[in-house]
């Protein structure tokens, strides 16, 4: 278990370095268990991400997700601790299932009319991590889980101002289509020659003003946690948001320019998130706590906080094997 541990830590420190710095402030208990969720997911992004068939690259993982709940995963490093995980942690399978929902959408090239259709998609690659790392740390207090929801939310939504023109030069777009007709910029046009511009700029300060309200938001949920996991997810939090203001720094041009937080940065921004933390242990519960949860959440905060997931939301295992089926179905087609 060790070994494959190492070969988690290893695929992090390479594949996500703000997450990596973040995870050296949990403790031992909730790092090693997290390291190998984020291997998984990092990993299972990456064989979507990276294969010139989609469709096909989330139907296998779909079938490592059904063989690491069977408890006989794939004969790998990333699987078998991701099984250990789920064994562990008693990890409720509509959260992963959430994960692969969406990893299925990008497989199918969709698009995201509103902002809360994005919020939707960003709940099922990000916030189901956040509730998974909130079941990881042995937190299933819906208020809480609703707040690690708002910071998945928050992250991706900074991703997505940050990412635009990488996106857009490899024929993705997660812009809000309304937002797009709303100022004139028409998505394929774009695609196309994608440039920065006033347009561009006002779509990014809007995602990035949702994404700092939740980034605010998600402040209130730290205080739930165990004491000894507030530092990781303050870094985390500090993390991303930093990446958002060097993207307002950049005048919001994400497409000639892509903002990243440097060495020197992220190191003052963990010794912010330890002095918080301690800040917090002194400080009352906000009322903000116990804000209702985003509507695109609201089903993992409900399956987090439920051992029986199925019984909570009866529907979602339908939902997505709806959603599968239309991807082998529309995988079939492309074969001819």
């Amino acid at each position: 278990m060790s070994a494959d541990l190492d070969h988690c830590r290893e695929a992090i420190r390479h594949g996500s370095r703000s997450f990596y710095a973040a995870s050296k402030l949990l403790p031992s208990r909730v790092r090693d268990p997290a390291l190998a969720l984020y291997a998984f997911c990092r990993l299972a992004d990456d064989a979507v991400d990276l294969q010139q068939d989609k469709a096909a690259a989330v139907l296998d993982l779909r079938d490592r997700l059904d063989l690491a709940y069977s408890g006989t995963p794939r004969d790998t490093p990333t699987d078998r601790a991701f099984a250990a995980m789920i064994r562990d942690h008693d990890m409720p399978r509509a959260l992963p299932e959430a994960l692969l929902e969406g990893f299925a959408w990008d497989a199918m090239d969709r698009r995201y009319e509103t902002l809360s259709d994005l919020r939707a998609y960003a709940a099922r690659v990000a916030a189901a991590v956040g509730a998974m790392m909130t079941v990881l740390m042995g937190v299933r207090d819906a208020h809480a889980l609703a707040r690690a929801c708002d910071l998945g939310v928050a992250m991706q939504l900074t991703n997505i101002a940050r990412d635009v023109g990488e996106d857009a030069r490899e024929g993705r777009l997660y812009l809000p289509l309304d937002w797009m007709a709303e100022l004139g910029l028409e998505p394929d046009a774009f695609l196309a020659d994608p440039r920065p511009g006033p347009e561009l700029a006002e779509i990014n300060r809007r995602l990035l003003k949702e994404a700092a309200r939740l980034y605010n938001r998600s402040e209130a949920g730290v205080k739930a946690l165990p004491v000894t996991c507030r530092p990781g997810i303050l870094a985390a939090r500090h993390v991303y948001a930093g990446i958002g203001g060097h993207v307002r720094k950049a005048g919001f041009d994400s497409v000639t320019r892509r903002a990243r937080t440097g060495t020197g940065e992220k190191i003052a921004l963990l010794a912010l998130s330890l002095a918080q933390s301690g800040w917090l242990s002194v400080m009352p519960r906000s009322a903000v706590l116990y804000a209702s949860p985003l509507d695109e959440v609201a089903f993992l905060v409900e399956a987090a906080a439920h051992a029986d997931d199925r019984a909570a939301w009866p529907g979602r295992a339908e939902t997505l094997v709806t959603v599968l089926r239309q991807l082998e179905h529309r995988d079939r087609a492309m074969r001819g």
